[in-house]
């Protein structure tokens, strides 16, 4: 769901920001305008098929949140959660549509200047404040595998049965290595060059995992407080790719929203039929014991297992060199907003791969559990992307119809659905913080 917001849409729209190029080059596509004929992706040819298309698509939309799913499914039951990851397909399904509606009106392929076109400068900025954090949300839930993961690993090739306490298990310390052995060095590269993890190719085993070892739990089961305040964030954190369908439809041969729409189809189908085996068999395996993070959840049935540590291993080789793929778009966004005029410099460059790095470690470090890195980001930028920005730009771009016709009633009301979802989220989660248990279980 989230290293495509480099490898697609930030990465054509900022590509020339580090160059010392204008940002606002690229911001709308020529088009002709012989007697108010719609503008269209004419600025270059696509080339990318049906298939790899889907395969992008897909690959946008798949990621960490696949391995909260589990955990929300314990949290409301298997037909609950199959109503609500029913009801959040198709809704994202329709923002698809309302995305590419708006989008044919002006012949725009980013996000970003959507937003410019439907309310402006402040559009715009809005539209990128909500997928830098969304992003950082990103960036945390992969360094919080990581924190949780790796120790594991190192245990299980130790032959360690349980933590022996030394600092080399101990997840906080790994981060930070990570971060300035790994990540570090590779979000100082100038240009992201071919440095791209495919989270569907990785994530595929991890299915074939749930799956494998799906079999009565064996721990003792215990009287929890179910969490159901987190499970609609986990499934909206678990479908945005939103930022990605304009350059995805961009890049596509014979581009038609007709087209693209089939394309997004496809591919929330297909996610929808692997989250849902997931959840489902991660469920069935540990059920009110399935953890935020379902991985880790099989530690507690053999955590020298060969299977579970191949898994792992090829979890953190993703999430790793996902996080660096991340923070370019993140940096990119905020030299257009802080520096929209400077031509490119390495302090600068250096400067803000280091705080942005500083903050998501930091973040990890003091947030007690991975779940509520799913729930704000689900409850806040998830929603945003997803019904609240979609809605908002089909009404103030496609002018052809009038506010009272249904389709803008009906974007009117995504909207507002975007809004009661987020407060009540939020609500509920904020409680959940207050009044909840065992804060730090759960999770890890």
């Amino acid at each position: 769901m989230e290293l495509q917001k480099l490898t697609n849409g930030h990465h054509q729209d900022f590509q020339h920001l580090e160059e010392g190029e204008s940002p606002e080059q690229e911001e709308f596509l020529p088009h002709k305008s012989d007697g108010g004929k719609p503008p269209q992706f004419t600025d270059f040819e696509g080339k990318t098929s049906f298939g790899m298309s889907v395969f992008n698509l897909s690959n946008a939309i798949m990621g960490s949140g696949i391995l909260g799913l589990s955990y929300a499914m314990s949290n409301t039951g298997i037909i609950l959660f199959l109503i609500l990851l029913t009801c959040i397909a198709v809704m994202s399904s329709y923002s698809v549509h309302l995305l590419l509606r708006s989008a044919g009106v002006v012949g725009i392929r980013a996000y970003e200047q959507l937003g410019k076109r439907a309310f402006g400068h402040p559009g715009k900025i809005l539209a990128a404040l909500v997928i830098t954090m969304h992003n950082i949300g990103a960036m945390s839930s992969y360094l919080f595998i990581v924190k949780y993961e790796l120790p594991l690993v190192i245990q299980a090739f130790l032959g360690l049965q349980h933590s022996s306490g030394e600092w080399f298990l101990n997840g906080n310390y790994l981060i930070i290595i990570v971060s300035i052995l790994i990540i570090l060095p590779l979000a100082l590269m100038r240009q992201l060059g071919k440095l791209f993890c495919s989270v569907f190719v990785v994530f595929g085993p991890f299915l074939i995992l749930s799956i494998y070892r799906e079999r009565p739990c064996v721990i003792s089961v215990t009287l929890v407080v179910l969490q159901t305040a987190y499970t609609v964030p986990i499934l909206a954190f678990a479908f945005v790719c939103h930022p990605e369908v304009l350059p995805i439809y961009t890049e596509l041969r014979n581009p038609t929203k007709r087209r693209m729409q089939a394309i997004a189809n496809v591919s929330i189908l297909g996610m929808f039929v692997m989250y849902l085996l997931t959840a489902i068999f991660g469920y069935l395996t540990f059920y009110l014991n399935t953890e935020a993070e379902l991985l880790h959840t099989y530690s507690k049935v053999d955590p020298l297992d060969t299977l579970i540590l191949c898994v792992r291993v090829a979890v953190l080789v993703a999430v790793t060199l996902t996080v660096p793929v991340v923070l370019f778009p993140i940096r990119r966004a905020l030299l257009q907003l802080l520096f929209p005029d400077k031509p490119f410099h390495w302090v600068r460059h250096i400067s803000i791969a280091l705080c942005l790095l500083f903050v998501v470690n930091l973040l990890v470090i003091c947030v007690p559990n991975i779940r509520d890195i799913f729930g704000i980001i689900g409850a806040t930028s998830a929603p945003s992307l997803i019904f609240i920005l979609p809605g908002l730009f089909y009404i103030r771009i496609v002018s052809s119809e009038p506010l009272n016709s249904r389709p803008k009633i009906q974007a009117a009301c995504f909207t507002a659905l975007g809004f009661i979802f987020m407060s009540m989220s939020m609500t509920f989660i904020t409680l959940d913080w207050v009044y909840g248990e065992n804060r730090s279980g759960g999770g890890h």
